[in-house]
């Protein structure tokens, strides 16, 4: 099973959603909450090449964008494959 990082913040419904996602697949992941630990913030931007939004999710260390780009991976069968690479 791959890695799978997302940055996010606890109020965000793009990351709750991209979370409930990434649950329904049975797919671990570890969590930055940047409201909690707002040191993060700086690292996941220059990880997400200026990316400042949340969440910012990331497979085996590649940024593949926030919950939208995630959700179109799922809808061009892409997904797993990076998922289960």
């Amino acid at each position: 099973m791959s890695k799978v990082e997302i940055y996010s913040k606890g109020y965000c419904p793009y990351c709750m959603r991209a979370k409930a996602l990434l649950a329904d697949k049975g797919v671990e992941y570890i969590e930055y909450p940047i409201d909690k630990q707002p040191e993060l913030r700086d690292k996941m931007i220059k990880r997400a090449n200026g990316g400042s939004t949340v969440p910012q999710i990331f497979i085996n260390d590649k940024h593949i964008g926030g919950c939208d780009d995630m959700f179109a991976l799922e809808q061009k069968d892409k997904l797993d494959a990076l998922l289960n690479g």
